[in-house]
């Protein structure tokens, strides 16, 4: 015979291969997402205007205490997008 039950086999072998680096690159994709948005302040608490609100009130009072200098209260400031 002409071997058809072994000859196709790197098919299947190749296949598994190709599947599993589709399934290593949406994990990839999945973390790099995720550490993206946490580290870009996209935290549902602080992305509604409560929270921009209780943000700015809390850096008003750090900078009314004393707490923090004009030059880091404008940063604060400019980095939460007031």
């Amino acid at each position: 015979m002409m071997g058809y039950g072994n000859g196709g086999s790197w098919i299947w072998m190749a296949l598994g291969v190709i599947v599993l680096l589709v399934l290593i690159g949406v994990v990839v994709w999945v973390l790099i997402a995720v550490n993206n948005r946490a580290h870009h302040g996209h935290a549902p608490d602080a992305s509604d205007s409560g929270g921009r609100a209780r943000s700015r009130q809390v850096l008003d009072e750090r900078y009314a205490r004393g707490e923090i200098t004009a030059d880091e209260y404008t940063e604060r400031l400019h980095t939460l997008g007031f």
